[in-house]
């Protein structure tokens, strides 16, 4: 009998089967359907030996000092600033839009205040803001708009802007000055040994258990546990009972090539050219040094596994209808992107892990001490590939004996 059953080991599942273990004294399974841990931020050396990141970049970055001492407990740090180019009338310019990117696009040498001024000669006015085109047309103008923003997000979204949420875009500053860090966050760095290491010791505890190559249907009525932590798609929780919640997907192509160097920053992103959306160069992320290098070109897609959640009203009202039922369900928690249908930051999922796991411990009864012993043992029987009956269930058992 374990105490919890976590279903997903991304950031979400990790962070509170990590807190629950070591603050609550409680035996925790860790169930993910992918052959690894860490969720979409998994990363792992490629036949050449270049760490990349298997479902495109990770950039960590947060304000938050206690987020960031927190899982400084499982990782040492790399600083890193990110920065990203984007292919733009032939020329690569500086994302988010600033002083530079409007003077070599326009052939001009405007100073801080004069930008500001040429963004709003150019703006549009726009009565109430609710859509992605709005924020940006409002803001800085349709021409820029139209140069960086709307193919990228026609291709990102398979969506024009003005058919998106506000949220889309309002993500992205425009800024006056010349800094052309991606994120303006106090701290930015990468895990120094890369994702997957920091997420391996935060689950190394004898009251967690993983399972990995294992659908969370598959086994919630063979292996006894007491509560549920689900970080899946909520709508699958429930058997789309409503219908299916829309996302978005991406698709990867990674490739090597046999130069040091392929582009001058990590990301270079294509709003008005080529079918994928952006190109990244893992070596600037990782500081690696390698006469090789690695890419990834990053494709979206209607179909495949759930990325992002597609903000629109009608989408937002039907994920409500499925937040009813989960907030009924008695002894499961639906924590992460795809349990509450919304776009995180990696320190954003969590916080909010931190946050699920202080309302869990002070809802809760205290544990008292315990030893893993018989039970658990049993537990693993159970989850041994020969207990399986040949299924693919391949765990990754941490407790002792």
């Amino acid at each position: 009998m374990y105490d919890w059953m976590i279903v997903g080991a991304g950031f979400a599942g990790s962070v509170l089967a990590e807190r629950i273990a070591r603050e609550r004294n409680e035996s925790v399974l860790l169930v993910d359907r992918r052959p690894h841990i860490a969720g979409n931020a998994y990363d792992h050396h490629n036949e050449a030996g270049l760490l990349i990141h298997k479902y495109g970049p990770h950039i960590f970055h947060t304000n938050s000092e206690q987020i960031f001492d927190y899982l400084s407990r499982f990782t040492e740090w790399r600083a890193y600033e990110h920065r990203v180019l984007a292919q733009v009338d032939g020329m690569l310019l500086p994302v988010p839009i600033n002083l530079d990117t409007v003077n070599r696009l326009y052939g001009l040498s405007l100073t801080p205040d004069e930008v500001e001024a040429f963004f709003a000669s150019r703006a549009e006015p726009v009565s109430e803001i609710k859509t992605s085109e709005d924020v940006i047309v409002a803001r800085v103008g349709r021409d820029l708009y139209e140069k960086f923003f709307q193919g990228y997000t026609r291709k990102q979204w398979g969506l024009d802007p003005s058919e998106l949420d506000k949220s889309v875009t309002a993500r992205v500053p425009v800024r006056t000055n010349r800094d052309d860090r991606y994120f303006g966050d106090k701290f930015q760095y990468m895990p120094k040994q890369g994702y997957t290491a920091m997420f391996q010791r935060m689950t190394d505890h004898p009251l967690i258990s993983v399972m990995l190559q294992t659908d969370y249907r598959d086994v919630r009525d063979r292996i006894p546990h007491r509560r549920v932590i689900y970080t899946g798609p909520i709508d699958e929780y429930f058997d789309h009972c409503y219908g299916k919640l829309p996302y978005r997907s991406l698709r990867f192509d990674h490739v090597t090539k046999n130069v040091e160097r392929h582009q001058p920053v990590a990301v270079v992103n294509y709003p008005q050219t080529e079918a994928y959306t952006r190109v990244t160069e893992y070596k600037h992320l990782t500081g690696q040094v390698h006469p090789k290098t690695s890419l990834t070109y990053e494709y979206p897609s209607a179909e495949g596994d759930p990325y992002y959640p597609v903000p629109r009203p009608e989408n937002q009202l039907l994920f409500k209808r499925y937040e009813a039922l989960a907030r009924a369900t008695r002894d499961v928690w639906f924590v992460g992107r795809l349990a509450t249908y919304r776009y995180y930051n990696m320190d954003q999922v969590v916080g909010q892990a931190l946050a699920t796991f202080e309302r869990i411990d002070s809802t809760l009864s205290p544990r008292t001490a315990r030893i893993a012993g018989r039970g658990m043992a049993a537990a693993r029987e159970r989850l041994s590939p020969g207990a399986a009956n040949g299924t693919a269930v391949s765990p990754r058992v941490t407790a002792a004996e």
